[in-house]
This record gives C-alpha cells, sequence and structure tokens, in this order.
C-alpha cells in the first residue's frame, strides 16, 4: 500500500463521516423546528390542551413585547449604590 492509495483512504473516511454528520445535524435541527412549530398554534379545536383558561374562557391574547407592564420597574431596584 502506497502513501497516496492511504491518503485516498483517510481522505474516503473523512469525507463519508463528514457527509453522516452533516445528514444527521440537518435531520435533527429539521426535526426539532418542525414539532417545536406546533407549539405556537392555538389550540381551542384541538385534543391538545394548553391550559384550562384557553379551553373554557376567551381566546388568549398575548401582550406585544414593547407593552407596558405596570407601574413597577423590578430591575430599577437590583442595584444597589
Amino acid at each position: 500500500m502506497t502513501l497516496s492509495e492511504l491518503g485516498h483512504i483517510v481522505y474516503g473516511a473523512v469525507v463519508g463521516i463528514g457527509g453522516i454528520v452533516v445528514f444527521l445535524l440537518a435531520l435533527m435541527i429539521g426535526l426539532c423546528l418542525a414539532l417545536d412549530w406546533t407549539k405556537f398554534r392555538p389550540t381551542r379545536n384541538s385534543r391538545t390542551v394548553k391550559s384550562l383558561d384557553e379551553t373554557v374562557g376567551d381566546p388568549i391574547v398575548y401582550l406585544p413585547p414593547g407593552a407596558p407592564r405596570g407601574p413597577v420597574d423590578q430591575l430599577a431596584r437590583s442595584i444597589r449604590a
């Protein structure tokens, strides 16, 4: 076995293992995204119940991120002078 043949074997092994790793990583990320996306759909007419409020009450309306949360600023008191 020459050095050139050994180089081809090592190169083929690295390419093969790299391809398997990329495929499995893409598969796992794709499955995680596909299964995680179902959390964002409403479950009013679904057999999956997230909370009792969503089942028997009005549809839940979430506040936007910039909405005021009230008169208390909890982070303002966390730094002591």
